[in-house]
């Protein structure tokens, strides 16, 4: 666990939320123990009308309800640009909000016996709760930051007074855990340091320094006389797969506010805004799958177990297909299917799409193919991890290939988990069908990614994603 949270952000932003329930529980228990067995009350043993039970027992509703709160005042963004006083305001304001609900709905529901000197306590306790946390979690990441970990690496592509100006913010705040590794130019020449950070070539190299993949981001720091160039170099770090912001040579150049950071005044404009990155957004999401595949795998297993019972007895060969497909972040894993094919090459498979009438399907195969009975084992991907139930499909590594030299923003759609089912899907975007109308589609999803989408998504599935006439 503990080698899991020096590599990457996200494993402390999940152990955030844990530890904010935590706190919640401690010091709602504190402040009932000081209000009910302390000297607080003449008599110590005194608990009032209610039970002790009845008083923890709110707990089930204000654990989340706290948690929920903290979210929408941005508590589990990333900290490596947050300051520590925003945060505790934003901790003051969260609890605030959370003091005056409690006391409205106790009122509202006309619960008049819970011990309101008793919830004002835990309020108090609560922000020094969270608020200790904070500092604590913030202590621990300078540390481990100090012995090299959870480091991002940045290449700065420009050489500007934005460039300067972003490397003197990130000089003035090492606990921030950047590293810019150099800058790419064409004006300047190569070996110019500007506070240890060398110019290392022409912008041109970029298309040899992103293969290498060595890079967690790269901001665009141009010189207003090169935004001319600036669609170009986008295009190329985009089909890389890295994420990419816009630093602007001028703050008066802002795009729209959900796509822009405040770097001490600086802003930093993201390229593309993908919900889920947000650690919150995608902890949900991910208990979803885990819960929906479950249930859908319970449910369809007599669908299940005939299919394979089916395909066994009408064809040679293994009654699970699996595939390479690529995934999150790039990374390859084997995708499952009923196995709807004769079997065949594995090099044959890896480049050919199936298309109507294709004499390799099965007679089974078709029936289980039209009606997406085959994709059911994608299930079991799910509870491993490799997909979501809703996402953009997963391709095939030699076609991802292909794609990201054909079609702007391919590579985009691999920012998120790939899915069984997608927007794309439902809007009859599947087999033999047009690859840049499912790249829209998916960029639309991963860009406007929302909980009521993917059950929106879910539920239209039911209707238009099982049959479908593209799906032979």
């Amino acid at each position: 666990m503990i080698s899991l949270i020096k590599d990457n952000q996200k494993y402390f932003n999940r152990l955030h939320v844990v530890l904010d329930g935590l706190v919640i529980i401690a010091t709602y228990a504190l402040a009932w123990y000081v209000r009910f067995q302390t000297g607080f009350n003449n008599d110590a043993e005194f608990t009032g009308v209610l039970s002790t039970r009845i008083y923890f027992s709110t707990l089930l509703y204000i654990v989340p309800g706290y948690l929920i709160l903290n979210y929408l005042f941005g508590l589990y963004t990333s900290k490596r640009y947050s300051s520590m006083q925003r945060d505790i305001a934003n901790v003051i304001k969260s609890n605030t909000v959370g003091l005056i609900l409690f006391i409205g709905i106790l009122y509202i529901i006309r619960q008049n016996h819970i011990s309101r000197s008793m919830i004002f306590i835990f309020y108090a306790f609560n922000i020094i709760g969270q608020a200790g946390t904070r500092i604590l979690i913030r202590k621990v990441l300078r540390t481990f930051r100090k012995k090299g970990y959870n480091m991002k690496y940045i290449l700065l592509v420009g050489y500007s007074r934005a460039a300067e100006q972003y490397i003197d913010r990130i000089m003035q705040n090492p606990q921030w855990g950047y590293v810019v590794r150099g800058i790419l130019d064409d004006h300047i020449p190569r070996g110019t340091m500007y506070k240890n950070v060398k110019v290392l070539g022409t912008i041109g190299n970029l298309e040899i320094i992103l293969p290498e993949n060595k890079l967690d981001e790269i901001a665009i720091t141009l010189s207003l006389k090169d935004y001319e160039y600036l669609e170009e170099i986008v295009g190329m770090c985009e089909k890389s797969g890295v994420h990419t912001k816009f630093i602007p040579d001028y703050n008066s150049v802002i795009p729209s506010k959900p796509y822009t950071e405040d770097l001490n005044g600086l802003p930093v404009i993201n390229i593309r805004h993908v919900p889920l990155t947000n650690t919150l957004n995608a902890v949900a999401k991910r208990c979803v799958d885990i819960v929906g595949s479950v249930f859908a795998i319970i449910l369809f297993s007599p669908i299940l177990l005939i299919t394979a019972i089916l395909i066994k007895c009408t064809s040679k060969g293994p009654v699970i297909f699996k595939q390479e497909r690529v995934g999150l972040h790039n990374r390859k894993f084997q995708m499952y299917k009923f196995r709807s094919m004769r079997v065949q090459d594995p090099s044959d498979e890896k480049k050919a799409w199936t298309t109507k009438g294709d004499t390799r399907v099965t007679p089974i195969g078709r029936i289980i193919r039209h009606t997406s009975i085959d994709e059911l084992p994608q299930f079991f991907n799910v509870l491993k991890g490799d997909m979501s139930i809703v996402g953009p499909r997963p391709e095939r590594p030699y076609f991802v290939e292909q794609y990201k030299e054909e079609i702007p923003r391919y590579m985009i759609k691999h920012q998120v988990r790939p899915g069984i089912t997608g927007w794309a899907q439902i809007s009859g975007y599947r087999g033999d069908s047009s690859i840049k109308g499912r790249i829209e589609c998916d960029l639309y999803y991963i860009e406007n990614w929302t909980m009521g989408l993917d059950i929106k998504i879910m539920f239209l599935t039911l209707f238009k994603g099982f049959i479908n006439k593209n799906a032979y």
